[in-house]
């Protein structure tokens, strides 16, 4: 991973923080913080690193608010970090008893 990638990914990171739980960010924003007036250029390397982050768990892409595959996902996006009570679920989303 190059190192523009790496800071694609923490700059939606320190966002995201930045955030109350379940806020989300748009790729815009990131694209913004690190593009200046050249912003528009960044915004396909900004939907790759959240993708990447999908993968690892962090965050996931929302669209209406509800989480979205971000491979058929068309439209404008959204970035929310993915919350530990998310993440200790069971696969059939259930609480455990």
């Amino acid at each position: 991973m190059s190192r523009n990638d790496q800071r694609l990914e923490q700059t939606i990171l320190d966002l995201l923080a930045e955030r109350q739980a379940g806020a989300t960010i748009c790729p815009s924003e990131v694209a913004r913080a690190l593009g200046g007036e050249e912003w528009r250029e960044l915004m396909e390397p900004v939907r790759a690193a959240a993708r990447r982050l999908i993968e690892t768990g962090d965050v996931e892409i929302t669209q209406g608010g509800q989480a979205v595959d971000p491979a058929t996902a068309r439209g404008p996006i959204r970035i929310r970090r993915v919350e530990e009570a998310e993440e200790a679920k069971p696969p059939d989303g259930r609480p455990r008893a």
